[in-house]
């Protein structure tokens, strides 16, 4: 299961697409029944399977920027010739608006949007801290998983540097907070960091 995600902030409309692929159909549904309007296409990576809906959101969702790390952009260029590689017939997607910068914080409406960057999974790999120090979300997008770890048999893929990621980016946050991962159920990294069979020596 591919997991996009769609998030506001309590009393307010603004909201961010994180991650659309194929399941965007959906994402649109809902911020059109909630009334949210959607301000930002953030991409945690450039893998196929999360941005094949960024066209369709761009649709959806006039004047909303899409944001990529600098370092998947050739990914991202790619997907035509990444879904070659899996036998599938992917059409090539808008260009990316902005890229991340080093220590970048966005703020979309009430939102608070924390930028890490977590390569290994994919050069430019990023994940997502929103909210603040009482009630933040990690969303992570291959990075992490509920008893795993992102793939990095990929091109651009790097395990030290994934483990790495994970253990100085990730595992510096409390133990109750939650992870939303790119695919798969929720977790956290308290639950990851006892549990996760590929992380124990982390």
């Amino acid at each position: 299961m591919k997991n996009g995600y769609l998030v506001a902030a309590d009393g307010g409309p603004e909201a961010v697409l994180i991650d659309p692929g194929d399941e965007v159909g959906d994402l649109v549904a809902t911020a059109a029944r909630e009334r949210l309007a959607v301000e930002a296409i953030l991409l945690t990576h450039a893998h196929l399977d999360h941005i094949t809906g960024v066209r369709a959101a761009r649709q959806a969702f006039a004047g909303a920027e899409t944001w990529l790390h600098e370092d998947d952009e050739p990914l991202y260029r790619a997907v035509v010739q990444q879904g070659e590689m899996f036998g599938l017939r992917v059409e090539a997607q808008p260009p990316v608006d902005r890229h991340y910068a080093p220590g970048q914080r966005l703020q979309v409406g009430p939102l608070r949007i924390a930028v890490h960057p977590t390569p290994g999974h994919s050069p430019g790999g990023v994940c997502l801290e929103i909210g603040d120090q009482a009630d933040t979300q990690l969303f992570v997008g291959d990075t992490l998983f509920a008893g795993s770890i992102g793939r990095t048999d990929l091109p651009g893929g790097d395990h030290p540097r994934l483990i790495q990621s994970i253990r100085s980016v990730l595992f510096a946050f409390p133990d109750p907070t939650p992870v939303r991962p790119g695919h798969g159920s929720a977790t956290t990294i308290g639950q990851e960091r006892r549990a996760n069979p590929f992380l124990r020596d982390a």
